[in-house]
């Protein structure tokens, strides 16, 4: 079943969208290569979940082209383009059994029954539910009613592979396994698939590439760890994990730069053009110290004003004489000594990892 899934191509050139006065799609354009893992990425009301749905035909037709496989599909309805979707919500038939709901599609394209009954045999054993195939959707947990909605996508041996959010509705360690078990379906299938979530961890972990999405526009198209160490905005910069974020601007004195934010708070630099910009500290890229230990000229002086354990790491929250705050994450080790909220420290900033944005 694998060798007749055939990868191809996503396209999207100058795709738009709009109901009524409020344009939900702005000139999208964007490529997804055969095979690939990639992501929309992007809060509620970004566009990702529009532009999925563009993709697979659902909703009104959009101005502009939609190639799959270089065929523009812009027009034509969903059973025509050759691509399989998996809902939020998995949308399977409760009065069917496992087996007539992956067989379900097959059936509605009239193909003859042996070959039914091969395929829908090949898909639920690559998902793992082989032995479910009598049990009503009723009697399964919601990991495996996942599985029965990709084995049914599947099944019908689509070109592009649709994921709408579909681990949404489960608890976390489950969308954790299920992650897994969908990449490693996707990399043995070789299947060219879009995920849609507003999980960053989801993104991260499972895409090859993303698309981070604002307001009907793609911000920014990159590996994720390219996209979390060179945001192209403030945007992107935020979304992507936590940051501080300054606006201000950069000054140079000799040979020497320094950002100075509009509140005065001065950070020396180790690159960037003078002018106005913005810089993005993540807050791993930060340590405190106590009073009196500070390593030097890159350093602030705070106040401890708030203090989060998240497990693997400690985030404090220090206000500046400026009136400004920062995030800085600490390692935690078991037994280790912290700082409480009114604890006066040093933050050491490595000037090397800041981020400038250029306004």
């Amino acid at each position: 079943m694998e060798k007749a899934i055939q990868a191809a191509g996503v396209t999207i050139e100058n795709l738009s969208l709009a109901f009524g006065a409020t344009e939900v799609l702005k000139g999208v354009n964007l490529e997804v290569e055969p095979g690939e893992f990639f992501a929309f990425l992007g809060p509620s009301g970004s566009g990702k979940s529009t532009l999925l749905r563009s993709i697979a035909g659902f909703g009104p037709t959009p101005k502009g082209r939609i190639l799959i496989a270089g065929e523009d599909v812009a027009g034509l309805p969903p059973w025509s383009r050759d691509v399989g979707m998996v809902f939020q919500s998995y949308a399977l038939w409760p009065h069917m059994s496992v087996a007539q709901n992956v067989a379900f599609g097959l059936e509605e394209r009239r193909v003859a029954r042996p070959e039914i009954n091969e395929r829908v045999a090949d898909a639920l054993a690559l998902v793992g539910l082989s032995d479910f195939a009598e049990r009503r959707p009723s009697q399964l947990s919601g990991g495996q009613q996942q599985r029965v909605a990709l084995a049914r996508t599947i099944v019908v041996r689509p070109k592009v592979l649709l994921l709408d959010e579909p681990l949404s509705n489960l608890d976390a360690n489950l969308r954790t396994q299920m992650r897994r078990e969908i990449l490693a379906l996707q990399r043995k299938l070789k299947l060219t698939t879009i995920f849609v979530t507003h999980d960053q961890e989801e993104a991260n972990t499972m895409s090859k590439r993303m698309a981070v999405l604002d307001e009907g526009i793609i911000q920014q198209v990159g590996a994720p760890m390219e996209l979390y160490d060179n945001p192209a905005n403030t945007f992107v910069a935020g979304f992507l994990g936590t940051a501080n974020i300054f606006e201000g601007k950069i000054e140079k004195k000799g040979k020497a730069l320094a950002f100075r934010s509009r509140k005065g708070t001065r950070i020396p630099l180790g690159g960037g053009k003078a002018g106005v910009a913005h810089i993005v500290i993540r807050p791993q890229d930060m340590t405190l110290t106590a009073p009196g230990k500070k390593k030097g000229a890159k350093a602030l002086d705070g106040v401890v004003t708030e203090m989060e354990f998240l497990g693997e790491t400690i985030r404090y929250e220090i206000a500046l004489s400026t009136g400004e705050s920062l995030l800085v994450d600490v390692s935690h080790h078991q037994n280790q000594k912290h700082f409480m909220a009114g604890d006066k420290v040093g933050v050491d900033i490595d000037t090397k990892r800041i981020v400038t944005i250029a306004k």
